[in-house]
C-alpha cells in the first residue's frame, strides 16, 4: 500500500522538508486566479482570428497530422496497457476511451485548452497498482499475479482531483519544482523494466555469460540482436531531433514512417527472427511455451529411442555355447517356451 502512494508521499514528505529548513528552490509557478491564462481572450476562442480566410482551406493538412499523432499515441498507450500478461477482461474499455478523448479535444479547441492524450508512464504505474497477487504463507515464496483490478473509480478520483488543483493553486505554490522533475525521472525509469529495447540496450555492455536467459537470445543470433536495437535507436533519436527542432509539424509523419521502416527489416532479417525480436506476446509467456516445446521434443525422442530399442533382441553369449534371448516381444517369448 505504501508503494501504491510512493509518489504522493514522497512530494509530502519533500515538501516538508523544503519548508521546515528553508531552502531556496524554485517553486511551481500556478496563477493566483481563476481565468483565462491572457488578458485579451475570453473563455470561448474564435476559429479563425486574426489569421486571413484561406487558413480555413488548407487547416485540415495540419489536422490530419495531429490526428494520427492523437490516435497513434492513444493506441501504441492501450496496446502496452492491454497486453496478455495483464490478463485484462475488459479491454474494449479503450474504445470508449478514445471517444472521450477526441470529444474533448473538440472542447479544448473551442475553450483554447490544452489538448490531452493518453499519458504512457501515467498509465502503466496505475496498472501496476491495481495488481491483484495471492497471498502466500509459505517463507520465500513468490506470489502469483492473479490480474488487474478493472474499475473505473480510481481514474475518475484521479481526473476530479486534477481539476480540482485549478482551486489548489494556494497550496500547490509551495511544491518545489526538483521534487516533481525527480518523481517524474523515477517514474520513468521504474516503468522502462521490463520493456525488451531497454533490456537489448544493456546486452551492448554485458558480456555473453553475464547475459540473461532472454527468449530472443535461445533463436536469433546476438550480432542481428544488436543490429535490431541499433535500427530502433536511431529511430528513436531521429524522432526527438525532430520533435526539438522548427520542423516539428512533421513529428506525426515521422511517427507513422516507422510502418514503412518496419517494413524494410524484412530485407535483414528472416520472418523467424522477427517473430522473436518483435512479437506481442510477452516475455515470459514465450519462455514458457519453448520450455514446453523444448521438453514435448525431448519427451517424443525418449519414446522413440525406447521403441527402438523393444525392437531389438539382446543376445548375451554363455558359457555353454547356447544364446540367452531376452523375450521383448510375444511371438519370440511364445517360441521360445514351444521349444
Amino acid at each position: 500500500m505504501i508503494s501504491d502512494f510512493a509518489v504522493f508521499l514522497t512530494i509530502v514528505i519533500m515538501v516538508g522538508i523544503d519548508y521546515a529548513i528553508g531552502i531556496p528552490s524554485q517553486k511551481l509557478q500556478v496563477p493566483s486566479k481563476f481565468k483565462p491564462t491572457r488578458d485579451d481572450r475570453g473563455w470561448i476562442m474564435n476559429p479563425i482570428g486574426p489569421n486571413p480566410w484561406w487558413t480555413v482551406v488548407v487547416a485540415p493538412i495540419p489536422a490530419l497530422l495531429c490526428t494520427i499523432l492523437i490516435f497513434m499515441d492513444q493506441q501504441i498507450t492501450a496496446v502496452i496497457i492491454n497486453r496478455k500478461e495483464h490478463k485484462l477482461l475488459k479491454g474494449c474499455g479503450y474504445h470508449l476511451d478514445l471517444l472521450m478523448v477526441g470529444f474533448m479535444l473538440g472542447i479544448c479547441s473551442i475553450m483554447g485548452l490544452p489538448w490531452f492524450v493518453a499519458a504512457t508512464v501515467l498509465s502503466i504505474s496505475h496498472v501496476n497498482s491495481l495488481k491483484l497477487e495471492s497471498e502466500c504463507s509459505a517463507p520465500g515464496e513468490q506470489p502469483k499475479f492473479l490480474g488487474i483490478r478493472e474499475q473505473r473509480l480510481t481514474g475518475l478520483l484521479i481526473f476530479v482531483l486534477m481539476g480540482c488543483s485549478v482551486f489548489m493553486t494556494g497550496a500547490l505554490q509551495f511544491i518545489p519544482m526538483p521534487v516533481l522533475y525527480g518523481v517524474f525521472l523515477y517514474m520513468g525509469a521504474s516503468s522502462l523494466k521490463g520493456i525488451q529495447f531497454f533490456d537489448r540496450l544493456k546486452l551492448f555492455g554485458m558480456p555473453p555469460k553475464h547475459q540473461p536467459d532472454f527468449i530472443y537470445l535461445r533463436h536469433v543470433p546476438l550480432r542481428k540482436v544488436h543490429l535490431f536495437t541499433l535500427i530502433q535507436l536511431t529511430c528513436l533519436v531521429l524522432l526527438w531531433v525532430i520533435k526539438t527542432s522548427p520542423a516539428a509539424i512533421v513529428f506525426p509523419m515521422m511517427v507513422l514512417a516507422l510502418v514503412f521502416i518496419r517494413k524494410l527489416m524484412d530485407l535483414c532479417f528472416s520472418k523467424r527472427e522477427l517473430s522473436w525480436l518483435d512479437d506481442l506476446m510477452p516475455e515470459s509467456k514465450k519462455k514458457k511455451l519453448d520450455d514446453a516445446t523444448k521438453k514435448a521434443k525431448a519427451e517424443e525422442e525418449s519414446e522413440k529411442m525406447l521403441d527402438h530399442g523393444e525392437d531389438k533382441v539382446v543376445q548375451i553369449p554363455m558359457e555353454s555355447s547356447q544364446l540367452l534371448h531376452s523375450p521383448q516381444k510375444k511371438s519370440n517369448s511364445s517360441r521360445n517356451d514351444s521349444n
